[in-house]
């Protein structure tokens, strides 16, 4: 297997780029949806996020592919993303009609959930923007053979838009391969995407195709087995051996029918209530098997993106350190601390991840 080989960043202009749709994330913070008289606003999507957290938490040089409507609420999600620090030259602007009826820009309505009352999202996204890019529409050989990009990052919520993100992505994996550009991506499977364009069948041929083209792969068991039809015995919904087993089984079968794959990781989440979650993680690279720390009783003020940290976390290890080990510690900790703030992206700082790496506790910092 050849090894994971990252570029100089002294040759690119960029450490990571993601592809994928960026919504207005419209949060009643303790309340719920259907109540609610106010939201809180925050961008989120779940390629985004990566990109952001490696930007906010781990001070890597990113930017977004996406693309908006061009009205008040594009220009509000552009700003959102300037505020996290991701370069929006790359976005594609498309032309509004004054109502939505041909593009428009995606809404995801989320409460976090509290106890036995689990998290609820409701997204608006149908005919977005994003959802409408098609090959040819962004210039991959400009991006990463002019201005180098180290790192891309892409997964199966954007493939699973329409029927024309899928060959996007294949688009922007095979110009990412051919400059030297590593590729990453989180199956993130969701029935709801998919129903209405070829179901599960449709997935597995899109995913299946996406996959050939990739060097680290991310997902938990559910994600390998729809997307990639990969049936395990012993797969359990909670941070026990047999989802271990369930996970080491899935990379074995994976790793065979995709010798391109350097690098798999997954979490480990058993879910006790909406608060409080058992938390960890594990990875494959170089044939071995890596487990991170983990922190069970994990209390959550906001799931929503924390697998999404977990990943960036992840990437900033394998580019930072080369290593393993550190790759998924770094990963389970940055994830973890996100989940502690509101929102779909990270608020948390290098310091607080390499602290809490080194198992330091939550005392008091002054």
């Amino acid at each position: 297997m050849d090894p994971l080989t990252i570029r100089p960043a002294a040759d690119c202009r960029y450490d990571i780029v993601s592809l994928g749709e960026v919504m207005l994330r419209l949060d009643p913070g303790e309340g719920r949806i259907r109540t609610a008289r106010r939201f809180r606003a925050w961008e989120g999507g779940g390629e985004y996020n990566v990109a952001r957290g490696l930007r906010r938490c781990f001070g890597k040089r990113a930017a977004i592919v996406t693309a908006f409507a061009a009205n008040e609420v594009g220009l509000l999600m552009e700003d959102l993303i300037l505020q996290g620090g991701v370069d929006t030259a790359h976005i594609k602007w498309d032309d509004y009609d004054g109502i939505g009826r041909t593009v428009r820009n995606g809404m995801n309505f989320t409460e976090r959930g509290f106890g036995i009352r689990g998290a609820v999202g409701c997204s608006d996204r149908g005919n977005t923007a994003a959802s409408q890019l098609k090959p040819g529409d962004i210039d991959w050989n400009r991006l990463f053979g002019e201005l180098g990009v180290r790192w891309f990052h892409t997964g199966g919520i954007f493939a699973g838009l329409s029927e024309t993100t899928g060959p996007v992505i294949i688009e922007a994996t095979e110009a990412a391969k051919k400059y030297g550009t590593v590729v990453s991506y989180d199956l993130n499977y969701r029935p709801s995407l998919w129903k209405g364009f070829g179901g599960l069948e449709k997935c597995q041929e899109i995913n299946r195709e996406i996959a050939r083209h990739v060097d680290v792969m991310i997902g938990n068991e559910e994600d390998f087995t729809a997307c990639l039809g990969f049936q395990v015995e012993g797969a359990d919904e909670n941070l026990t051996d047999l989802e271990v087993g369930a996970f080491q089984q899935m990379i074995g079968r994976a790793v065979k029918d995709f010798p391109n794959f350097k690098a798999t990781a997954t979490t480990m989440r058993g879910v006790k209530s909406a608060t409080v979650n058992d938390w960890g993680a594990m990875c494959w690279h170089d044939g071995q098997f890596y487990t991170a720390t983990q922190r069970p009783g994990l209390e959550i003020l906001d799931r929503v993106g924390g697998g999404d940290s977990f990943a960036s976390g992840f990437i900033y290890g394998l580019m930072t350190f080369g290593d393993a080990q550190m790759a998924v510690e770094y990963g389970a900790a940055h994830g973890a601390l996100a989940m502690t703030t509101p929102g779909d992206t990270t608020m948390a700082s290098l310091n607080e991840v390499e602290k809490l790496v080194g198992g330091g506790g939550a005392r008091v910092d002054r």
